[in-house]
């Protein structure tokens, strides 16, 4: 073999990394051929690193190459490095590159640097520390451990952007980098000049746009339309040609739903909330919002698409609740149910079903499914130590007693699990135990149990995500999560309880007994579409036909992908899995986490009565999920993302795009006549489309969210630069410039209403009927840009989208949800206190009061009408004003003229 390496390439350091592992193993040549030497026959563009096997054929992909080398010496392929390798590719690069091109390229510094790979960073770090392992696979080096380290080093051998307070991360790197394959890698890549050497290499590189560009810039990717192929603009015309021709048939709606042979047929639920508790914004979005968007994803496909809740009604929790309120518990849960289902449709959750686990049904499926796994030697009998609760007399369920983890210390640990170290516990292994409700000190008493025989289903287990795992979407949390319980090996599980409220035991002696919630918890998707429809099997024992998609926080992993996997395996009978299981991490509340009992935090109940509307609560909620690690609601980030996302970006543009239709051309759509640029543009256009639903199939929700704003941004830029309000008043070549860019703007904005409907359905809706666009297009979203809204069509009346958020309006709001740490006080007259903005946000501001200035300036330049003047003028101040806000400065009182 011939491995073909080139100095000062960043791809060569893991390569030279990963064969010097397999040193010994193979005969191995290295030759090292310059920059612009074409090794490979059949490419036409320089590539190294290259490596050429004895048989003639190439690997020329940094990651296949080192997976080669590997697999030589005698690695096993996981798919926990396959998705790091995916991540490392997908994410980190993009990231890197910029990173790398602002330091050795431009030869910024500091936080210029730092900004666009601190995320990324920060994912490793958290997911090292997690997993309490020294790599990242596990306890031994593996290949995702040398591609990250190849592609980190240059930048990270400098101390200054290796963060301190990134510990595991820190020892990780200095871990690899002290082995000696490492050291000989990096000191033939980059021969004592550090990440200098890689300068003739990045100077090559197109200029990256704006780390965080996709999201935030008003600039459009000069670079990726230039790299536009003459094939892809033809596509994307020919599409655009075709217009409403080309939409698909709309499907016809059947009730009840039911799976249809050779579609494709998706069944979706949300992590069922606890009835007594009323669900905060990380509870809205790790759970129903983000399934929200992906069912109405699935129907703008066409997907034959089912989506179901309900609460999750028994259980000590419901027993208490009930004392509490001096209620029975089937009151509590009546009156809870209806305050769930309340929020849930005031956020515009658009459920097929939200329905409830005391029913029949529940009882009937939970009861047929124990009764299987009994049947089949899965059902264990043995005495439990249980805590009970003389005061209260009554035993205590695991989530109502609380003490010190007997693993890690944490003083807050519950009866169940430790949401510190994510180990689970029994209650009798707590120290300090205290019941929850009293907080009195808890006795051991026995009580005789059934117990699920989880190690004797560890193998189907096995072998259902060895099978499942490979080319699904479940998140690496949950990939985490699974994989360090069956490391740990799995033990039996107590599946009964010793209360009266909940599904009753069919079995002799244990009449007295009910099924622990956690065991029959997630059986409750299966009954509550058993009261949807008495053909429920079609869906839930329909494996083959049928793609299940769970939502959930990263609490819930352990009972969906594993408890609810092995009950129905044991039981034997054809029962539909989980295909792809989404997990968030958590949301915090500003500083902290949210808390009821403190008033700390908005609960679904009180979002209702901020005044903001739902979708607003929605976008931001979708724009901050919680994907690769923790995230945090902030007022001041939502008073500037509503701003600036919606307002002057969003909104702004398809409000003017509307504005042009019925002021210029008296509501009817122009003629349009495309030039290459509006070519280059459609091309462009239906290129993030396509990338949003790719993002979307794969439920990533947070960035195919960016695929819209980043449409938007250069819709804007296309309306600035092709200046349609003057051209109107021009010549008539003028004057049919004018209408071109009105019409496809139009457009636009008519895909971005689609585009939109899963994220805030009520703005989409609004849109559409402003535009009045056909009855088809409003359901169906198709992977091309058409021209739905040809010339000559009609539009309605054009009216502004969204509304600025004030910053008396927000700091009101802060301290009313601030709980007892709130100091009641005068209301700020300034913004002087508040929390100041990240460098990023700041930024974009930074940007758009640069971009606005030059508008201003040009329309003075122009001696442009002065009520146009007035209107950018006030726009410029306004986003001055966001910016001295968000850096935590104080207003400036506006200086009026003095009158002559």
């Amino acid at each position: 073999m011939r491995l073909f390496v080139s100095e000062g390439a960043p791809g060569t350091l893991p390569v030279l990394a990963a064969a010097g592992r397999a040193q010994g193993r193979v005969e191995l040549l290295i030759s090292t051929v310059g920059p612009e030497e074409c090794v490979v026959p059949f490419l036409t563009w320089p590539k190294v690193p290259v490596l050429q096997l004895d048989s003639g054929n190439y690997l020329f992909s940094t990651s296949a190459i080192c997976r080669y080398f590997f697999l030589l010496s005698g690695w096993e392929q996981d798919d926990l490095t396959n998705q790091w390798l995916e991540w490392e590719a997908t994410e980190l690069q993009p990231a890197l590159s910029a990173a790398l091109y602002y330091l050795v390229v431009q030869g910024k510094k500091g936080e210029d640097v730092l900004g666009p790979v601190r995320r990324a960073l920060t994912h490793i770090d958290h997911s090292l520390s997690r997993r309490s392992c020294p790599f990242l696979a596990g306890e031994t080096e593996s290949l995702a451990d040398i591609v990250l380290w190849g592609a980190l080093y240059p930048l990270l051998q400098d101390p200054v952007y290796l963060p301190e307070e990134l510990g595991a991360l820190n020892s990780w790197f200095q871990t690899l980098s002290s082995q000696e394959p490492c050291q000989r890698a990096a000191e033939t890549v980059l021969k004592q000049q550090g990440v200098l050497a890689l300068r003739p290499y990045l100077q090559k590189q197109p200029q990256p746009s704006s780390f965080e560009g996709r999201a935030v810039s008003n600039e459009p990717e000069e670079e990726e339309l230039a790299a536009l192929s003459e094939e892809e603009i033809a596509l994307a015309v020919a599409a655009w040609e075709k217009g409403l021709g080309s939409l698909p048939p709309l499907q016809p709606q059947q009730s009840p739903l039911l799976p249809v042979a050779g579609e494709r047929n998706v069944l979706i639920t949300s992590a069922l909330p606890y009835v007594n508790n009323v669900p905060h914004l990380g509870n809205i979005i790790g759970c129903v919002l983000s399934a929200d968007v992906f069912a109405r994803y699935s129907r703008l496909r066409q997907w034959n698409t089912l989506y179901l809740c309900g609460t999750d009604e028994y259980g000590t929790a419901t027993e208490t609740k009930a004392m509490e309120e001096g209620l029975t518990p089937q009151e509590i849960c009546d009156k809870y149910h209806a305050i769930h289902a309340d929020i849930y449709r005031w956020f515009n959750i658009s459920f097929d079903i939200f329905g409830r686990t005391t029913t029949p049904q529940q009882t009937k499926i939970t009861q047929d499914i124990f009764q299987r796994l009994l049947a089949r030697g899965f059902v264990l009998q043995d005495t439990v130590e249980q805590l009970r609760c003389e005061r209260c007399a009554r035993f205590l369920a695991d989530r109502f007693v609380e003490g010190v983890c007997p693993f890690c210390g944490f003083e807050e640990a519950r009866g169940d699990q430790c949401d510190k170290c994510g180990k689970l516990i029994n209650a009798t292994e707590l120290k300090k135990p205290q019941c929850k409700i009293c907080r009195s000190c808890p006795v051991v008493k026995s009580s005789r149990h059934l117990f699920l025989d989880l190690p004797k289903l560890e193998k189907r287990l096995e072998e259902w995500l060895e099978k499942t795992l490979p080319g699904s979407d479940w998140t690496p949390n949950a990939r985490f999560i699974i994989r360090s319980w069956l490391r740990d090996g799995l033990k039996p599980r107590c599946i009964t309880r010793d209360l009266k409220w909940g599904t009753p035991v069919p079995l002799e002696g244990f009449e007295d007994k009910v099924f622990y919630v956690w065991f029959d918890a997630t059986i409750g998707y299966v009954s509550i579409t058993a009261n949807y429809t008495d053909q429920w099997e079609r869906w839930w024992k329909n494996p083959e036909q049928v793609d299940l998609y769970q939502f959930m926080a990263k609490d819930n992993v352990p009972f969906h992908g594993l408890v609810f996997p092995c009950s129905v395996l044991g039981a034997e009978d054809n029962y539909t899995l989980v295909k792809n299981l989404i997990a968030t991490e958590y949301l915090n509340y500003e500083d902290g986490k949210f808390s009821k009992s403190r008033g700390v935090g908005v609960f679904g109940d009180m979002a209702q009565d901020t005044g903001i509307p739902a979708d607003i609560w929605r976008f931001y909620l979708l724009y901050i999920r919680p994907e690769g690690q923790d995230s945090a609601f902030s007022w001041t980030d939502m008073l500037l993302k509503n701003n600036s996302e919606l307002l002057n970006n969003l909104g702004n543009f398809i409000n003017r795009a509307g504005m042009f239709v019925s002021k210029f051309f008296g509501g009817f759509v122009p003629e349009m006549v495309l030039t290459s640029d509006d070519r280059r543009l459609l091309a462009h256009i239906t290129l993030e489309l396509q990338h949003y639903h790719q993002l979307l199939e794969k439920v990533r929700i947070r960035d195919a969210l960016r695929s819209i704003l980043t449409i938007s941004r250069h819709g804007n830029q296309y309306i600035q630069v092709n200046e349609p309000w003057k051209r109107i008043k021009g010549s008539e070549a003028d004057r049919q410039r004018a209408g071109t860019v009105t019409g496809l703007a139009v457009n636009i904005a008519a895909l971005l209403s689609v585009m939109l409907q899963p994220y805030m359905p009520t703005v989409s809706t609004t849109i559409q009927a402003q535009l009045q666009l056909p009855p088809p297009t409003c359901s169906i979203l198709p992977t091309n840009f058409l021209c739905i809204l040809p010339a000559g069509h009609q539009i309605g009346t054009v009216s502004p989208l969204f509304q600025k958020l004030e910053n008396d309006q927000i700091e009101s709001l802060r301290q009313r949800f601030s709980g007892g740490q709130a100091k009641a006080g005068p209301k700020p007259a300034a913004a002087g206190t508040m929390t100041t903005a990240g460098p990023e946000q700041i930024q974009v501001l930074m940007d758009e009061v640069t971009k606005q200035g030059n508008i201003v300036r040009e329309l003075k330049a122009q001696k442009a009408d002065k009520n146009q003047v007035a209107a950018e003028v006030a726009k410029l101040l306004d986003l001055k004003k966001q910016l001295a806000l968000a850096e935590g400065k104080p207003l400036e009182t506006p200086k009026g003229k003095k009158k002559k």
